[in-house]
Order: structure tokens, then C-alpha cells, then sequence
């Protein structure tokens, strides 16, 4: 896949998962510094939002966009946003927006998100945006990689196929 940063083709580490296959478990770290697996979260269909940095304008919307839809939802889906950034920045960015409804987590220290769901920007160690939806057995069902990094997810399709798995 092609995937570009301001225009500019960048490298994506890993192998990128396919709808179809189970999930790899993961290991990254939550706002508190403690670790979270993937497999912490059950048996609850999963929407995993990935983003380069929660301190960029489309990144804000993008968690503000699913912090917003996930409550409609309740506990029936885990919503999952993910990204390289500091432990102390995500926890400081939900704090001031008021993000309540995601679990954030930072791949920053082994990017073992990253290399295991292919979404690893080598040039930048960044993760590159994009949404997955697992279901409950953490079969993947949706996989989006936005092109151009710099550009939203395809909200509507994602939540679509989300309310079909609930």
C-alpha cells in the first residue's frame, strides 16, 4: 500500500493486517504507565483508531469524531485510540478535550502495535492513521489505512460496519 505523508511516500514496518485474520495481541502502555494487551479487553467487539500525534489538528478531530461516537454505543465496544505519543501527552490532551470514551495508549516504547499491524512509519517511528474494527474473537473486520496521512478516516464507513458487528 501507498501511503504518503505531505505528499511524500513513507515506508510502513510490519505486516499490515487483513480483514479475516486474528489480531495479533499487543502490548502498549496506558496513561497511567502501566502496560495493556489487546487481550485486556475481552470479549467486546473493538474499534482500534491509530494516529501519528495526538498534538496535530486532524488527530484532535479525529479522537474528538470517535470519543463522540462511542457513546452511542455504551459498553458494547471497546474504542481504542493509539499512538506513539508520550503516555503524559495523551493523558494531558483527554484531560483538557474531555475525551472520556477512548482508552488511549502509547506504542511509543516497544512499537509492538505498530510492527505487529503493520502500521509503523519507518522514516518517522510514528504510526500512521487509520482505523480497525475487530470483532468479539478479535477476527478483523475492517482495516482502513488513509492514504495520505495528513487526511481523516472514512468515519462513516467505519462506524457502518461497527454497528453491524453490535
Amino acid at each position: 500500500m501507498n501511503v504518503t505523508f505531505g505528499g511524500k511516500t513513507v515506508t510502513l514496518e510490519g505486516e499490515q493486517v487483513k480483514v479475516g485474520s486474528t489480531a495479533p495481541d499487543f502490548t502498549a502502555l496506558g496513561t497511567d504507565l502501566k502496560p495493556v494487551k489487546l487481550s485486556d479487553f475481552g470479549k467486546k467487539v473493538k474499534l482500534i483508531s491509530v494516529f501519528p500525534s495526538i498534538d496535530t489538528e486532524i488527530c484532535s478531530i479525529q479522537n474528538h469524531r470517535f470519543n463522540n461516537e462511542a457513546s452511542s454505543f455504551g459498553d458494547k465496544v471497546a474504542f481504542i485510540a493509539i499512538s506513539n505519543d508520550l503516555p503524559f501527552a495523551l493523558k494531558r490532551f483527554c484531560g483538557a478535550e474531555k475525551i472520556t470514551n477512548l482508552t488511549t495508549l502509547s506504542d511509543h516504547k516497544d512499537v509492538d502495535f505498530g510492527k505487529k499491524f503493520g502500521f509503523l512509519i519507518k522514516e518517522l517511528r510514528l504510526l500512521t492513521r487509520g482505523v480497525i474494527i475487530l470483532d468479539k474473537d478479535n477476527k478483523v473486520q475492517y482495516v482502513e489505512i488513509v492514504p495520505e496521512i495528513a487526511s481523516e478516516p472514512n468515519y462513516t464507513e467505519a462506524i457502518a460496519r461497527l454497528k453491524q458487528l453490535v
